[in-house]
Parts: structure tokens; C-alpha cells; sequence
């Protein structure tokens, strides 16, 4: 009964399998593609050597840019339906299935795909269909950059990403804010991130300028898991020097206050790295008798 039981599962697999094949082959046909698309976003998850498959298949990502690529007109005016916005969703959704996978994220990256989806990321519409794709598009990068790898923010640094990503956390909805807050979370996290943002006070001040913002915001409309993402960048930041020295002045006094101590009541791991934060930037700062700090010499 086992082994009847054993067999009709991989018979079932195998039917499984002929049908991705069938949907990566129809990918190459304008008339099949957007079925197929539908049908692969949903398998990727369960799938675990999809990347490699669509990326060695003929034609496949060539087709996936050209989902992207045919979306451009609707950018600018902003025309773009909900159902166009579906349909390069799922191609978006196959190429994170790329960028995450070990196999096939160096080759996504010397092959430059994410600027394709650039253009997506400096949009501005606030109509449900562009932030889907503005949300769907950090994703791809998102997943990238949780990979910890440093040939990904070594790529990033020679982009605009820093920017685009500070321009949607200054005014995405929440969901995109947080994706935005957390790809420059793992930026600042890497060393080569940490000194590039820091190396010259225009992209420092920007950063710190929008992080402050946030704050502000997120005062009148808390969110603990953006806010998480912000007391981290605020931490790894007072690691630099230079910028330990600018926080200083610039930290928002709601991050010193009791503003978000209701918000942060069972969060004892942002709680840990705002105790930090206020720590680091407390050490080796000149006070006199009367616990005013002094400016350093």
C-alpha cells in the first residue's frame, strides 16, 4: 500500500514537472505568455530548482524583460491599469526567483536586470495599480540584499538605489516604506555601505534627513515593524564616527523620549538597540560639573 502510495506521488510530481516545462516553453510565445506567467509566480515557492530552469531555458528571461520593457509607455503618463500591473507582477515575481537563488544571482546581477526595474521604482502614482508594482519591485531587490552577500551591495552602490529607496520611504505607503527602510538596513550593515553613505556629508545628511522624517511620522502613525527597521539604521549609522558625531545633534528627541515606549512595550529586540543607539552616542561625549554636554575639542 506504501510503495502504490509512494509511486502515485511521484507520478504526480513528474506530471507536476511537465507542466513547468510546458509553461517555461510558453513563455517565448507572446499568445501563452501571460497564462504561464500566472501559472510559474505561483509556483516558485514550491518549486526549488525554478531559477536555474528558466534561466538556462532559451528565450526565458529575454521574455521576462520584455514583460517589464512593454510596461515603460504607461509609466509616464501614468496610464497603468490593474491588469497590466498583475501581469508584469508575475514576470517581477520569476525574476526575485532568480535574484534569490545561489545559483543564478551572480549572473543576474553581471547581466544588470535589476535596472530594469528602475524606472518602476521612480514612479510616483499613488493609484493602487503602481504601488503594487513599486511593492513587487523592491521585493526583487529586497531579495537580493537578504542573501548578506557582498558582490549584491557592491552592484547596489554602482546604481541609484540609495536614493530611489529614500524617496519611497519619505512617501510609499507603509508595506513599500518598510521594504525600502530594510534594503537600506542591509546596506548600511555592510561595511562597504556603511563607509559609502557616510564618506561625504551630502549622502549622509540625506539619509539622517529622511530617517528623521520617519520618525516624525511614525510618531503620529506608529508601526513597529517600520520602526524597527529605523532604530536599526540609526544604530549600524552611530558605528561611523563621523556620523556618531552628527547624531549627536540631529537624533529626534521622540527616539530619546518615552514617544514610542507603548509601541515598543513587547519588542524587547528594538527596545535592546535604541538602549544601544542612545548609548553609543553618549560615550565619549565631554559634559561639564553641571551633565551639560560640551562640544568636543
Amino acid at each position: 500500500m506504501l510503495a502504490t502510495g509512494a509511486a502515485v506521488s511521484t507520478a504526480l510530481a513528474q506530471v507536476d514537472r511537465e507542466k513547468i516545462y510546458q509553461w517555461i516553453n510558453e513563455l517565448s510565445s507572446p499568445e501563452t505568455r501571460e497564462n504561464a506567467l500566472l501559472e510559474l509566480s505561483k509556483k516558485r515557492e514550491s518549486v526549488t530548482d525554478l531559477a536555474p530552469m528558466l534561466w538556462h531555458s532559451c528565450g526565458t528571461i529575454a521574455a521576462l524583460l520584455q514583460e517589464i520593457v512593454n510596461i515603460y509607455p504607461s509609466i509616464n503618463p501614468p496610464t497603468l491599469t490593474a491588469h497590466q500591473s498583475n501581469r508584469v507582477c508575475n514576470a517581477l515575481a520569476l525574476l526575485q526567483c532568480v535574484a534569490s537563488h545561489v545559483e543564478t544571482r551572480s549572473a543576474f546581477l553581471a547581466a544588470h536586470i535589476p535596472l530594469f526595474l528602475y524606472p518602476f521604482l521612480h514612479t510616483v502614482s499613488k493609484t493602487r495599480p503602481f504601488e503594487y508594482l513599486r511593492l513587487t519591485s523592491l521585493g526583487v531587490i529586497g531579495a537580493l540584499v537578504k542573501t548578506d552577500e557582498q558582490e549584491v551591495i557592491n552592484f547596489l552602490l554602482t546604481t541609484e538605489i540609495i536614493p530611489l529607496c529614500l524617496r519611497i520611504m519619505e512617501s510609499g505607503s507603509e508595506l513599500s516604506k518598510t521594504v525600502a527602510t530594510f534594503i537600506l538596513q542591509k546596506i548600511l550593515l555592510d561595511d562597504t555601505g556603511l563607509a559609502y553613505i557616510c564618506q561625504t556629508y551630502e549622502r549622509f545628511s540625506h539619509v539622517a534627513m529622511i530617517l528623521g522624517k520617519m520618525v516624525l511620522q511614525l510618531s503620529k502613525e506608529p508601526s513597529a515593524r517600520l520602526l524597527k527597521h529605523v532604530v536599526r539604521c540609526y544604530l549600524r549609522l552611530s558605528d561611523n564616527s563621523r556620523a556618531r558625531e552628527a547624531l549627536r545633534q540631529c537624533l529626534p528627541d521622540q527616539l530619546k523620549d518615552t514617544t514610542f515606549a507603548q509601541v515598543l512595550k513587547d519588542d524587547t529586540t528594538t527596545k535592546r538597540w535604541l538602549a544601544q543607539l542612545v548609548k553609543n552616542l553618549q560615550e565619549g561625549q565631554v559634559t561639564d560639573p553641571r551633565g551639560i554636554p560640551l562640544p568636543s575639542q
